[in-house]
């Protein structure tokens, strides 16, 4: 068993970190207090081929592995979580199920547009009253001669007002429940496609979430991904890995509050000496320390695992439900340590706290991950 990296897998560190730090820690706090998409910085990843890392070369991808995306959404996160998230639900929820579940034929017209074509992607599950419960979706495609018609509506879709590629999930039989569930791969361009309210979100504010709105719209039947009734095992399966890329992300927002934290602590003064000094203080660190060190195991076995074709469900949960969990709490007690400056726009803590809630909502609340553990544990 082999803990240390790959030589590849530290370049792909390398080159992340001195992009976060040059590129992403420069407009962060911009970006969250203007709520602007990063565009120019989606666009070099673009160039660098972090955007469908994972995707084959043939399909334009850079042909890296789940570990390779976790990495770079990780040192991504340290500094803009926003830019994190921006990245995994392309990379994991878009170009991720059309690559395992699509046709040649849909492969090879939309991966090259989600890599080299600068196209961004987008997954769209969720609804008013189909959160946790995906079955209860209302959202209709009923199929009429070489196309289907979509009606409904998807809440809470990352990217979804700068997404061109949708992997969307709908009812084409109501009276199977789960089983009645297809997916579809959805261009913002078609007939009847648009988009409805732009989330006022606590955190992400560069991360854009928005409604999505189907009115008649048109889908071709050559969209349907997969086969119909199908889409909520692919649905699962997806969430499976987009969950890996969450633990990254949270992992990422714990990393860098510890390092903010550190940083600070060093260079503050109270009664005579650095408040790191204190053992108190250095005891919440360790135990910091300690947290991100265990989430970045589960994180990076959860990325093996799927790379090798295991059985990777139960190990995104715990990574998922852990590292989020952890980042809420290295968060809030990060910015006690800053005292009354972390309650201010000064410094980055009360933003890092904001970002690091949502990691234990989306995708599966904590909630949800307890029962997919639980539901694996043969009990």
């Amino acid at each position: 068993m082999d803990f240390n990296l790959s030589r590849e897998h530290l370049l792909v560190r390398k080159m992340m970190a001195e992009f976060t730090e040059n590129e992403v820690k420069p407009i962060a706090a911009e970006t969250d207090r203007t709520c602007q998409y990063p565009r120019e910085n989606i666009e070099k990843l673009f160039n660098l081929g972090v955007m469908g890392m994972c995707v084959p070369r043939e399909y334009g991808g850079a042909g890296a592995d789940p570990l390779a995306s976790a990495i770079a959404i990780e040192e991504l996160s340290k500094q803009c979580a926003s830019t994190g998230d921006i990245v995994a639900t392309h990379n994991g929820l878009c170009c991720d199920p059309i690559l395992t579940h699509g046709t040649e034929e849909q492969k090879a017209k939309y991966l090259p547009m989600l890599t080299t074509g600068h196209k961004v992607g987008a997954f769209a599950l969720t609804e008013p009253n189909a959160g946790s419960d995906a079955s209860k979706g209302q959202t209709e495609a009923r199929l009429e001669g070489d196309h289907y018609v979509m009606n409904g509506s998807k809440v809470f879709i990352t990217n979804g007002y700068v997404a061109d590629v949708f992997v969307v999930f709908a009812m084409t039989d109501k009276t199977k429940g789960t089983k009645g569930i297809s997916a579809f791969i959805v261009e913002s361009s078609f007939p009847g496609f648009s988009v409805g309210k732009h989330e006022d979100k606590m955190g992400l504010h560069g991360s854009p979430t928005a409604e999505i709105v189907f009115q008649d719209c048109i889908v071709p039947k050559e969209n349907l991904l997969g086969r119909e009734g199908k889409g909520f095992s692919i649905a699962m399966q997806t969430l499976d890995g987009g969950r890996i890329g969450i633990a990254a992300q949270a992992l990422g927002i714990a990393e860098g509050a510890l390092a903010e934290a550190i940083n600070y602590t060093k260079g503050r003064a109270q009664f005579g000496k650095p408040i790191s000094k204190f053992q108190n203080t250095q005891f919440v660190l360790a135990d910091m320390e300690m947290g991100c060190e265990a989430g970045r195991l589960l994180t990076y076995q959860a990325a093996m695992m799927k790379q090798q074709g295991q059985r990777y469900t139960k190990a995104a949960a715990m990574a998922k439900l852990f590292c989020s969990e952890h980042a809420m709490q290295t968060t809030t007690k990060a910015l006690q340590m800053f005292g009354g400056y972390g309650y201010t726009k000064d410094y980055p803590m009360e933003r890092m706290m904001r970002d690091a809630k949502i990691t234990e909502i989306y995708e599966g609340t904590s909630e949800v991950q307890r029962i997919v553990i639980s539901a694996n544990m043969g009990l």
